[in-house]
């Protein structure tokens, strides 16, 4: 079964209501395994994929997702667009913990991660001046108020390399700086969806006001897992709102971001890379 949305997000999603699973699938990627099995189905009566990012039961760290694997599989299933759901701390008063944010920039604070599909003898250089598709991100925007989630539009999320949270010279560091939210995931799956020609947005939702805040210089797993069991109602709810109301044409430039992005001469590519990466540019080589 094909899929045209994915859902990457924690295992609190596949109880959300309406989702009709059909079916588990496995994929074996050139990059190695995804996560978990992608759940198959149907939602708001379009074919939905399921991806718990972390593994069921919470099993892979930040540090140690396959997010090649994750995202090539996505594009495999058929997938033209992600929602990805992911728990952040603010770095603003204003993004107060059970909020959503959109955030429509990443910075990037990790260490050495693979963000890219090309190497190898292919050399591609995306746009990733604005990394989160305009037209999912109003999507997502509308359908958080239309189930009554407080969401702000816009923002910067700090991706950090984790598995550790912030001291608390980090955590003002990066107020200083203008962040809005910080997590550990989404920097990375943003790039590869590029690259993959697959629109991706972001919800960050808000469990805690990371160290820096005077009332909450502490913060703690059982902290961030109690505000992760109140946003999962909310976060079921809003996928469902928003896959309903994903258009069926794109309108936006993603599904072409490696028209112009192919740098290396098409006769010099080995043909061992050409065939590893034929899911993402066979189109640019008829």
């Amino acid at each position: 079964m094909k899929a045209s949305i994915g859902i990457i997000g924690g295992s609190g999603l596949y109880s959300m209501p309406g989702f009709e699973a059909r079916e588990e699938i496995s994929i074996d990627t050139p990059w190695g395994w995804p996560s978990d099995p992608y759940v198959v189905g149907l939602l708001a009566g379009k074919p939905v994929a399921f991806l718990a990012r972390h593994g069921r039961g919470h099993r892979i760290s930040p540090s140690e997702l396959n997010f090649r694997a994750n995202i090539y599989g996505m594009k495999s299933l058929g997938v033209s667009a992600i929602l990805s759901l992911s728990a952040v701390g603010s770095l603003k008063e204003e993004h107060r913990p059970l909020d959503f944010v959109i955030p429509d920039q990443f910075f990037d604070r990790t260490r050495g991660r693979a963000s890219t599909f090309f190497g190898d003898g292919l050399v591609a250089h995306i746009s990733f001046s604005d990394p989160i598709c305009p037209v999912l991100a109003e999507v997502m925007v509308e359908s958080c108020r239309s189930v009554g989630v407080n969401a702000k539009k816009g923002g910067t999320y700090l991706c950090m390399e984790g598995p550790a949270f912030s001291t608390k010279a980090e955590s003002n560091v990066y107020r200083g700086w203008g962040m809005d939210v910080i997590g550990m995931t989404n920097l990375q799956e943003a790039k590869l969806a590029r690259e993959a020609e697959i629109c991706y947005v972001t919800a960050a939702m808000v469990t805690d006001y990371d160290c820096w805040h005077p009332h909450h210089d502490a913060v703690t797993v059982t902290d961030i897992i109690a505000n992760l069991v109140k946003n999962a109602e909310h976060a079921a709810q809003v996928v469902a709102a928003a896959v309903a109301a994903i258009p069926e044409a794109r309108g936006c430039n993603c599904g072409s971001a490696l028209a112009h992005a192919l740098i290396t001469d098409r006769q010099s590519v080995p043909d061992a890379t050409r065939k590893k990466l034929e899911l993402l540019v066979g189109k640019y080589f008829l």
